[in-house]
C-alpha cells in the first residue's frame, strides 16, 4: 500500500485532537485552526465559570461597602444628635440662670470700660484692626439684620409650638419690630448730635481751613469734611443686640422644663442664636479695642443699655406692651384648693 495514502498517515501527535489534525491536513499550517464543538463547549464553560466567580464577588463586596457606609452614617448622625441635645441643654441652663444673666451685664460693662486698655497689648496690624475686614463688613454693619433673622426664627418656633396661636406669636414677634425702631431712631439721633456739635473744615498742608457751612450735608456736598461728636453706633448696636438676645434665649430653659416639644430643628436654631451671641461679644470686644474714641464707645454702650432697660426692663412688663419673653407661654400652676 502506498505510504502516502491517507489511511497510512499518522497523527502529528498523540495528544492532538482529531479535529486539529484534520484541519492541518486539509488547510496546511498557514490556515487558521478550526475549533471543534468539544473545545467550544469546554472554553465556554470556563468563561462562564470565570464570569460567575467575578460577578459573585463584585456585588458581594459592594453590598458590604454599602452596609459599612450606612453604619458609619448612622453613628455620625447619632453623635451629632447627642452633641446637639447636650449642647442645647447646657446652653439653655446657663442662659436661663438669673444670676448668670446679671453677671453677663457686668461682663458687657467691663468689656466697654476696660476693653480699650487692651489696645496696648495687642497687635495693631491684625485683620480685626482694619475697617474693611470681613467680619466688620458682613456682620457688624448688618448686625440687626442677622439678629432679626436668627432670633425671629427662634421666637417664632418657641411661641407657636408652645401656644399654637398665631395672634400670640405675632405679639411676641413685635418685640423685634420695636427693636428695629429703636435702632433706626438711635441712628438718627446720633447723626443729629454730630450735626449739632460739628463744624466744616478743609484739610490743607498748612493745617485746617474752617468753613461757615450750616450743616453736615452741605459741607460734604462741597467736598469738605465735617467733624463733630460721633457716638459709636456699632458699640450701641452690638450692646443692644447682646442684651436682647440673652433676654430672649433665656426662655428656652423654662420651655424645656415644661416638657414642650423640642426637636432637633428647634434645638439647632437655639444653638445658632447662642453662636451668634458669642460672635457679637467677640466683635464688641474688637470694636472697643481697635475703633472709635473712648467716650464715644462708652456713650454708645450706655445708650444701648438704656434702650434695653426701657423696653425689656420696664415697658414689656406692662399689659399694653408686646409682653416680656415667655409671657403667656407656659401654664401657671394652679393653687391647691383647701377643703373645709
Amino acid at each position: 500500500m502506498d505510504k502516502d495514502s491517507p489511511e497510512q498517515q499518522a497523527w502529528p501527535c498523540d495528544s492532538c485532537h482529531p479535529c486539529h489534525c484534520l484541519s492541518l491536513s486539509r488547510g496546511g499550517p498557514h490556515q487558521p485552526l478550526l475549533s471543534c464543538p468539544a473545545e467550544q463547549a469546554v472554553s465556554g464553560e470556563g468563561r462562564e465559570d470565570g464570569a460567575g466567580a467575578g460577578g459573585g464577588a463584585g456585588p458581594g463586596a459592594g453590598a458590604r461597602i454599602r452596609a459599612l457606609l450606612g453604619c458609619l452614617v448612622k453613628v455620625l448622625l447619632w453623635v451629632a444628635s447627642a452633641l446637639l441635645y447636650f449642647g442645647s441643654e447646657q446652653a439653655a441652663r446657663l442662659l436661663g440662670s438669673p444670676c448668670l444673666r446679671r453677671l453677663y451685664h457686668a461682663w458687657l460693662a467691663a468689656v466697654v470700660i476696660f476693653g480699650p486698655l487692651l489696645q496696648f497689648h495687642v497687635n495693631s496690624r491684625t485683620i480685626f484692626a482694619s475697617h474693611g475686614n470681613f467680619f466688620n463688613i458682613k456682620f457688624v454693619n448688618s448686625a440687626w439684620g442677622w439678629t432679626c433673622t436668627f432670633l425671629g426664627g427662634f421666637v417664632l418656633l418657641v411661641v407657636f409650638l408652645a401656644t399654637r396661636r398665631v395672634a400670640v406669636t405675632a405679639r411676641h414677634l413685635s418685640r423685634l419690630v420695636v427693636g428695629a425702631a429703636v435702632w433706626r431712631g438711635a441712628g438718627r439721633a446720633f447723626l443729629l448730635i454730630e450735626d449739632l456739635t460739628g463744624s466744616c473744615f478743609e484739610p490743607l498742608p498748612q493745617g485746617l481751613l474752617l468753613h461757615e457751612l450750616p450743616d453736615r450735608r452741605s459741607c460734604l456736598a462741597a467736598g469738605h469734611q465735617w467733624r463733630g461728636y460721633t457716638v459709636s453706633s456699632h458699640t450701641f448696636l452690638l450692646t443692644f443686640c447682646c442684651l436682647l438676645m440673652a433676654e430672649e434665649a433665656a426662655v428656652f430653659a423654662k420651655y424645656l422644663a415644661h416638657g414642650l416639644p423640642a426637636g432637633a430643628p428647634l434645638r439647632l436654631v437655639f444653638l445658632l442664636n447662642v453662636l451668634l451671641l458669642g460672635l457679637w461679644n467677640f466683635l464688641l470686644l474688637c470694636t472697643v479695642i481697635y475703633f472709635h474714641q473712648y467716650t464715644h464707645k462708652v456713650v454708645g454702650a450706655a445708650v444701648g443699655t438704656f434702650a434695653w432697660y426701657l423696653t425689656y426692663g420696664s415697658w414689656y412688663h406692662q399689659p399694653w406692651s408686646p409682653g416680656s419673653p415667655g409671657h403667656g407661654l407656659f401654664p401657671r400652676p394652679h393653687a391647691s384648693r383647701k377643703h373645709n
